[in-house]
């Protein structure tokens, strides 16, 4: 399985994170990708940066080292209303938005509460994908918050760094996910969650997983940049129009 897009990594900017977006694209480049989303913690996070940086990501260049470059978030969800902690103006003029469930900022609750906060990020209509949502201390009903996603056209992702050495415990939760996005026919985005250069496009505990559970390549939509592209596109982004003519 090809996967060319890292839809999740992180720069300095995020607080805890070690690279630069240069060295990001160059690991992207010698890893073969074909795309990356800049997606830094938003600001409720410590050691984040102000609304500002992502307003102002208009200011890079759509390619890096010859690797296509999507501008993005990592946002918080603040609340079980769903709401985030970036203003909805910014987030209206990004490429890509993830909303995520952080100890930090939203202190872990029942299933029931986590599973309202899901629910409410996803019909806001502001985000496009659900980050890492295996983290086991934020338990949620898998089925009925995946086929919502599905409903609203909201990626769920596999994370590999969860499958790794962060959020331990989330690999046999992020494996009932993948089944059960694959039951309801829910979309995926794979994302690395790189804190450092040479974590850029490691997907190889995602690729072992789907793999496992015989995921169906249609709904994986990172293998492709276009197939990112036109997913975003349904959401009512027009970011591929920047892309338009490039031969992939």
């Amino acid at each position: 399985m090809q996967i060319q897009v890292d839809t999740h990594t992180h720069t300095l900017s995020s607080g805890h994170a070690y690279s630069t977006i240069i060295e990001n694209s160059q690991a992207a480049a010698a890893k073969g990708l074909k795309m990356f989303c800049n997606t830094d913690h938003a600001s409720l996070m410590p050691g984040a940066p102000h609304f500002w940086y992502f307003a102002n990501q208009r200011v890079l260049p759509r390619f890096l080292n010859g690797v296509a470059v999507l501008r993005g978030v990592e946002a918080n969800i603040v609340n079980t209303d769903g709401d985030v902690d970036l203003d909805k103006t910014v987030l209206a003029k990004l490429d890509w938005v993830i909303a995520s469930l952080h100890e930090p900022v939203f202190k872990p609750m029942t299933a029931k509460e986590h599973t309202e906060a899901l629910i409410n990020t996803i019909k806001s209509g502001v985000v496009d994908a659900i980050g890492h949502p295996g983290n086991p201390n934020y338990d949620f009903d898998f089925e009925k918050v995946i086929r919502i996603a599905a409903e609203h056209n909201v990626l769920v992702e596999i994370n590999n760094s969860s499958l790794g050495r962060s959020r331990v415990g989330s690999a046999p939760r992020c494996e009932e996910i993948a089944m059960m996005a694959k039951e309801v026919g829910a979309r995926i985005t794979t994302g690395s969650d790189a804190h450092f250069a040479a974590d850029v496009g490691n997907f190889s505990s995602i690729q072992t997983l789907l793999a496992h559970v015989n995921f169906p390549q249609e709904l994986i939509t990172t293998q492709h940049p276009q197939t990112l592209l036109d997913f975003l596109t349904e959401r009512g982004k027009s970011v591929a129009e920047q892309y338009q003519g490039h031969q992939w």
